[in-house]
């Protein structure tokens, strides 16, 4: 067994794993975030509806997609592995121990936060991105240019209550994970200074809020707007 392999196979190394396909996962977010924020243009959709179609005919962000796939799926099993391997450090459980001034809800949570969030993407895959691959979505015309209307079904389906409120609190959920894995892996990487660190935190908290926030206010505008 190579030291690569022993190393990724590593308590240590699966938390390096954590961190960076975490790190990546946070990029991906900023970048969603802002091509959806074209949902507020109040155009009818037609800069989200060219938007989309470059997201999914441009060969560069296709490659990201699937290193973006992979990112999930190693987030996702390597984030289990380690919660187990927590609980059987922690034989009494994270309820019943005594919980330090230092340990934050969201770090107490993170197994917990992660499942809610992956149950929330494959309602989220499944109702836009599948839907943009292979759904039967009307057309609309551009300058010429023929464009699937995505705007429509998002619209649509953000006129239902239920859909709404779900994905506002799945942004809650993803605040809380994001307050404690934003600067968690930072420290992970070994990026941890008393002059860096309080500003890293600060960041991270920031952000944990904004992003989660920009995402929640879409399905309200849109509800609002669109009806």
């Amino acid at each position: 067994m190579s030291w690569v392999t022993k190393t990724l196979s590593s308590t240590l190394g699966r938390k390096l794993i954590m961190a960076l396909t975490g790190l990546f996962l946070i990029l991906f977010l900023t970048g969603h975030v802002s091509g959806n924020l074209l949902l507020f243009k109040g155009d009818g959709g037609e800069a989200f509806n060219i938007y989309a179609k470059f997201m999914t005919t441009n060969p560069a962000v296709k490659i990201l997609s699937y290193l973006t796939y992979i990112s999930v799926i190693g987030h996702v099993i390597y984030s289990i592995w380690l919660t187990r391997q927590n609980k059987k450090a922690r034989p009494i459980g994270y309820g019943m121990s005594k919980q330090s001034g230092s340990s934050s809800l969201a770090s107490r949570n993170m197994g917990i936060l992660g499942t809610i969030i992956l149950i929330f993407l494959v309602v989220h895959m499944q109702s836009f991105w599948y839907q943009m691959h292979w759904g039967d979505i009307p057309m609309v015309s551009y300058e010429g240019e023929q464009y699937k209307d995505l705007f429509s079904i998002v619209s649509f389906a953000f006129q239902n209550e239920l859909m709404v409120i779900g994905y506002v609190v799945a942004m809650a959920f993803l605040a809380f994970h994001l307050s404690h894995g934003f600067a968690s892996a930072f420290q992970t990487l070994g990026l941890n200074h008393k002059k860096y660190s309080p500003a890293i935190e600060t960041l991270g908290k920031l952000y944990s809020v904004v992003v989660p926030l920009l995402f929640a206010s879409m399905p309200i505008y849109i509800y609002f707007t669109q009806s």
